[in-house]
């Protein structure tokens, strides 16, 4: 008979749960997913502008999704100018990958 735990064996820390909350809502979007997808898919940058016309959505909501990805460390951004150009951060696939991992471990998988 095996005995059940009440609390995990390696439970995640509340500056854990605060930067995987952070990651978790920057892709809880679709037009950040879009974003992201695009970005992936890139051989380099994207303007802003970009995808304003991709994604159908004025200017400044596109610079609000980006703002979101890039405090959650998935996008790196520079401004040329009037435009802000962006790309994929090194690292953002294993990150993600990480913290499903973290919050979702394999033993829950089924």
């Amino acid at each position: 008979m095996s005995m059940q735990r009440c609390a995990p064996e390696a439970p995640l820390y509340e500056g854990e749960l605060i930067e995987e909350g952070a990651l978790f809502h920057a892709l809880a979007d679709p037009a950040r997913l879009r974003i992201l997808a695009t970005l992936a898919r890139a051989d380099d940058e994207r303007c802003v502008c970009d995808f304003t016309v991709g994604l159908a959505l004025n200017q400044s909501t596109v610079s609000h999704h980006l703002k979101i990805l890039k405090a959650a460390a998935l996008v790196i951004g520079e401004r040329r100018g009037t435009w802000g150009f962006y790309r994929l951060a090194p690292g953002a696939r294993e990150r993600i990958e990480r913290a499903l991992e973290r919050t979702l471990p394999a033993a829950v998988r089924a």
